[in-house]
Formats: structure tokens, C-alpha cells, sequence
């Protein structure tokens, strides 16, 4: 029987050298899609796929995440006694989405290694890891997409999408063989490789859900790209031990990390917001763009 997936890892120790110097005194995962924070968008994904544990890894200096999802008993009364009672109850909601916890990351090795700091909170069952760099625009949450599919397969499932020409080096990318529409059996997978030699235009983005068998697996994994210790390098070994699906989402993915990729995801939240799209819409029709 294939076990229920309650948990998601939030890998959020990095530096966010990206962004500075916005980021150089708040976290990266804390800029602001419209008026929430990154990694509240993905947290709310999370729970609305049936996650109900998340576990965020963090480092120095990313407190404001902890102060995010904490309780702000000030900031709650002082709605309160003004009667801004929909702010009061969005703040609420907040503190109750999920049960959180977290565990630091001490040193900045590679994502493999920050997951691997969530072992003995995730303990002996799958889980699910979310990068809050991801945005995932989808009317089936798309953390959703791929446990449909861990529950039909029982096997560890990696979120791909396609990527054109040279930005294919910028991601794991997938061997794979076509299991039926959109869902994929892995043969094999090989971080940041040159365009040439990409096995295919599959690139692995921040959704996963995996098997515990995955932190031996990371425990035994050298640094790789970069000098990390990769996730890519982890699953490719434990796939030589077990089979991996990958799925290919349907909805819009937004590369957040990214600043380009950022300011399009903002315009394209503004523009899904009932409050504000009428006059931004008119707004971004007055501009004289050449």
C-alpha cells in the first residue's frame, strides 16, 4: 500500500546573492508576489495538494520566515480594535496553515545537502521538497500533479517541464521514456550538462517527492556542479536501485529566483487579482513600449 505523503521540505538556507542588495538583510524567500512572500505562496500550494507537516530549512539571518508564519499577537489586536477583520482573519490564517517546523543548514553546500538536514524530521516515510524559486500557476496545484502520480506508481516523482536551446544548461535535465501523456519513466538524469550533450529538453524544477532511501543516498554523494552536493547526483544514484517518474505540469511555471522571471511573475499575479487588474490592466496598455 502506498504510503500517504504528509510532509514537505522547504529548502530556504541560500543567500539570495541574485537579488542583492534586497536580500543582503531579508530573505529571499520573503519577496513579495504582489503582498505575499514567496514562500507562503508555495506553502499554500503545499497544503492544498494534502500536505499537512512542512519543514523549512533555513540559516543565519532568515528569521523573518519564522516571524512570517508565528503568531503577531500585537499586529492582531491592533486590527482588531480598528475592525479590519478581513486583515485579522488573512493573519490568522497564516500562523494556522500548517504545522511548521524548522532546522538549520550550517553551511551553504548545495541543495542536496540542505535536504538532507530534514532527516530526522522527516524521519522514515516520503516527503515531498518545494523550492519557493518556483512559482507554479496551475488550476491542479502542482505539487498535486505529481503525487496523483507517486500514488499510481509508488515510486519517487520528479516535476520536469521542457526548456528550449542554451537555458537547458541551467538544469538537471531528464533521459526519459514517455509512459503515458505527460508522465514520464526515468532512465537517467545529469545536472547543468552543455546543450549538446542534454539528454533531452526535459529540465527537473523545484518539485519532488521522494523516498527516504534518498538521505543514504545523499550522505554517500560527493560535491558536484558548483561544488555542491547535488540532489540530481543523489536521485540519479538511488535510480539505480529503484525506478522514478517524472511528470510534465500543466499550468504556467514562473522562475522567481530570477529577476527577469520575478518581474513577470508579479505582473502576471497583479493581473490575477480582482482588486487591482482592472487599473493595472489599463495601466500596462497606457505604456509606449518600443
Amino acid at each position: 500500500m502506498t504510503r500517504k505523503v504528509r510532509k514537505a521540505v522547504f529548502p530556504a538556507a541560500g543567500l539570495g546573492t541574485r537579488f542583492l542588495p534586497a536580500t543582503k538583510a531579508s530573505p529571499k524567500e520573503m519577496l513579495p508576489l504582489v503582498d505575499k512572500p514567496l514562500i507562503q505562496e508555495v506553502v499554500e500550494e503545499a497544503v492544498a495538494s494534502g500536505i499537512e507537516s512542512i519543514i523549512i530549512v533555513t540559516s543565519r539571518g532568515k528569521f523573518a520566515i519564522e516571524d512570517h508564519f508565528d503568531v503577531s499577537y500585537e499586529l492582531e489586536r491592533l486590527l482588531d480594535e480598528r475592525g479590519k477583520k478581513d486583515l485579522l482573519k488573512q493573519m490568522r490564517a497564516i500562523s494556522e496553515i500548517a504545522r511548521i517546523s524548522y532546522v538549520r543548514q550550517q553551511e551553504a553546500l548545495g541543495l542536496g545537502h540542505a535536504i538532507l538536514q530534514a532527516e530526522d524530521s522527516v524521519g522514515d516515510e516520503p516527503f515531498a521538497v518545494m523550492l519557493s524559486d518556483d512559482i507554479i500557476d496551475a488550476e491542479t496545484p502542482g505539487l498535486k500533479q505529481l503525487l496523483d502520480v507517486y500514488e499510481k506508481y509508488d515510486a519517487p516523482v520528479i516535476g520536469t517541464m521542457q526548456v528550449a536551446g542554451e537555458a537547458i544548461s541551467r538544469f538537471g535535465v531528464l533521459a526519459v521514456d514517455e509512459v503515458e501523456d505527460g508522465v514520464f519513466r526515468v532512465k537517467d538524469m545529469v545536472e547543468k550538462p552543455p546543450p549538446a550533450e542534454a539528454p533531452s529538453n526535459l529540465a527537473i524544477i523545484g518539485r519532488y517527492v521522494l523516498t527516504p532511501g534518498i538521505f543514504d543516498e545523499l550522505k554517500k554523494t560527493r560535491p558536484g556542479a558548483g561544488g555542491e552536493i547535488q540532489i540530481t547526483d543523489a536521485m540519479r544514484s538511488l535510480l539505480k536501485k529503484r525506478p522514478f517518474y517524472a511528470v510534465r505540469f500543466k499550468g504556467i511555471r514562473h522562475d522567481a529566483g530570477d529577476k527577469l522571471g520575478f518581474l513577470i511573475a508579479t505582473v502576471a499575479y497583479g493581473l490575477k487579482r480582482e482588486d487591482l487588474a482592472p487599473e493595472f490592466r489599463e495601466y500596462l496598455k497606457s505604456l509606449k513600449l518600443s
